[in-house]
């Protein structure tokens, strides 16, 4: 789904993909992009942030309720800031106008490719259920308990925290979790790690300031926390 209200810029997004052979849906705003998502499944979504009716920002919001479809924010807001909080509502990625075509392809096709190897390469362990003290993770469902309450996680704050408690002795350095978890090459951009790693711990944390599960080893990494 292509999500976009400037019809040049749509109409070039869509005659390219189509092109590299994806099936695209290109609807102008946020309201329509909603109904829309409810009626179909969708592989990606393109979503620009200024949208008429309903925001990019809401519409990515209202979808992570009930999806971890990935998502790629396309606009021209460059800010520290908005990239921090795209990512921080779920956003898998971010790319500003200007951009090149071949990027935006490549970046597509690299996110399509790291949701598909996700979900089939869950581990077999019994049950399909891991526990760390009051935080249960469901390999088969893809759900995560915390007291027997289901808190909503991203696909990436998913996968951090899969990543964590299937390993619990393990010490992994952001590079990893970033080569991990996105399936990419790091070149030290630790917003992305940071943001997602701070949106975690106020999910599954009791006090996020003070964290139990997920432990900062300064200058090394992170590790799942011991009880």
């Amino acid at each position: 789904m292509l999500v976009e209200d400037d019809a040049a810029i749509g109409e070039m997004i869509e005659s390219y993909l189509t092109m590299e052979g994806f099936d695209v849906v290109h609807v102008k705003d946020g309201e329509e992009a909603l109904e829309r998502f409810a009626q179909c499944q969708y592989d990606l979504v393109l979503l620009d942030l200024m949208l008429p009716k309903l925001s990019g920002m809401d519409f990515l919001k209202e979808i992570r309720e009930k999806s971890h479809v990935p998502v790629l924010i396309v606009s021209a807001k460059d800010g520290e800031v908005d990239k921090a909080l795209g990512l921080g509502f779920g956003a898998d990625d971010y790319i500003t106008k200007p951009f090149s075509m071949i990027e935006l392809t490549a970046r597509v096709k690299a996110a399509i490719r790291r949701a598909t190897a996700y979900v089939g390469q869950q581990p077999a362990q019994p049950n399909g259920i891991v526990q760390v003290h009051e935080l249960t993770l469901n390999l088969d469902h893809l759900t995560v308990d915390k007291n027997g309450e289901e808190i909503k996680l991203t696909a990436k704050e998913l996968q951090i925290l899969k990543l964590l408690m299937t390993n619990p002795k393990k010490v992994f350095t952001k590079q990893h979790i970033f080569n991990s978890v996105w399936n990419d090459e790091y070149y030290g951009d630790e917003n992305v790690i940071n943001v997602h790693m701070s949106r975690l711990r106020e999910k599954i944390e009791d006090n996020p300031s003070e964290p139990r599960y997920i432990k900062t080893l300064w200058g090394i990494g992170y590790r799942l926390g011991e009880f």
